[in-house]
């Protein structure tokens, strides 16, 4: 994993619940600069940087839960994702 070390840092210096905490806090940013987006409020580069933000949490909450049983998930998720695409 590339950010690996990064994502055991974070852990070791704030621990697991800060980082759920601070996950949700993105995401919630991100719906917001989403929303402001629409509405011409924000540019595309506040989104972008919102983006990049969630990226980061997502990387470090796949590294807390596993990255193999993530990616598993994925890929059921891209299944069914395929299967609905195929449908009428």
């Amino acid at each position: 994993m590339k950010y690996e070390e990064i994502y055991r840092a974070t852990l070791e210096k704030w621990g697991a619940e800060a980082q759920y905490d601070q996950a949700v806090e993105e995401c919630a940013e991100l719906i917001a600069s989403l929303k402001h987006f629409r509405r011409d409020k924000v540019d595309e580069e506040a989104v972008i940087a919102e983006l990049a933000d969630v990226t980061l949490m997502v990387g470090q909450l796949t590294y807390m839960f596993g990255p193999d049983k993530v990616g598993a998930a994925i890929e059921s998720k891209l299944d069914k994702l395929k299967r609905l695409l195929s449908e009428p």
